[in-house]
């Protein structure tokens, strides 16, 4: 996979920073509860979102009562449940209503889940994700059963890093970017989203049609994303050299024969 060393510098008072939690900032975890608060990260976290004014949120898949107990209220702006939660830099609350269906997808995953070993349920307030990290050769499986729930039900179904989850529609990491930008601090600036998976693909294309730049976490692969960073240790490292620098730098530019741009 070639990559080209082509650095680009965005000063940090001109961008906005959008990035998401599991898998970016936080190593994946063989069930979502282990992941906790980590002095380090969110002192770091703290420090940037101190430097660039407010002009960050986490925009994640978890509440955002998740991710304020992860990461100790260090981030003001968040986007939760995937943009179906968005809490703006004035810490007004905006939230979708459970779809009608969520119930009853809750209570056949929980049945169907009774079948596997090693497989999580987590349920959130507006969508319920079936986990299965830990036994991943029930992916086949879980796919077909998927799929005729989403048709049953009119949920929205969305494939992760071994997960499945099932979400009230209307919303997506892009739209919340989105909604994000026109609004202060973010309003005016150059959007950079981080992110390493399948659901983050829509807050890559929001910042590229916005004029700004996307950043894959983990092994190059089709996306969106323009830039690539190789880890989550990688991406605490880039942080903290943009706050030293007073510049994000990104160099490993993910090569167009595997960027669908």
């Amino acid at each position: 996979m070639t990559m080209t060393q082509k650095a680009r510098h965005f000063h940090l008072d001109q961008i906005s920073l959008f990035i998401d939690l599991d898998g970016t900032l936080a190593p994946f975890q063989l069930t979502p509860d282990v992941v906790g608060p980590d002095v380090k990260r969110n002192a770091l976290l703290r420090e940037m979102g101190m430097r660039l004014n407010g002009r960050m949120a986490v925009v994640s898949g978890r509440s955002i009562a998740d991710l304020d107990r992860i990461l100790e209220g260090t981030i003001v702006a968040m986007a939760g449940s995937h943009g179906l939660q968005r809490r703006d830099a004035r810490l007004d609350l905006v939230t979708a209503s459970p779809h009608s269906g969520l119930a009853d997808a809750i209570r056949e995953i929980k049945n169907f889940a009774l079948k596997f070993p090693d497989v999580v349920i987590e349920e959130k307030p507006l969508s319920v994700a079936f986990h299965y990290r830990q036994n991943p050769s029930v992916e086949t499986v879980a796919r077909v059963f998927c799929e005729d729930l989403a048709q049953r039900t009119g949920l929205k179904w969305q494939r992760g890093a071994m997960v499945e989850e099932f979400l009230t529609p209307g919303m997506d990491k892009g739209r919340a970017v989105r909604a994000f930008m026109v609004e202060p601090p973010f309003l005016g600036t150059t959007p950079i989203f981080v992110g390493d998976d399948l659901t983050d693909e829509n807050g890559f294309q929001a910042v590229q049609a916005l004029g700004g730049f996307g950043v894959c976490v983990g092994a190059v692969r089709d996306t969106h994303a323009q830039f690539q960073l190789e880890s989550v240790s990688a991406v605490h490292a880039w942080l903290r050299q943009g706050l030293q620098n007073n510049y994000f730098s990104l160099e490993a530019e993910v090569e167009p024969s595997y960027s669908r741009i």
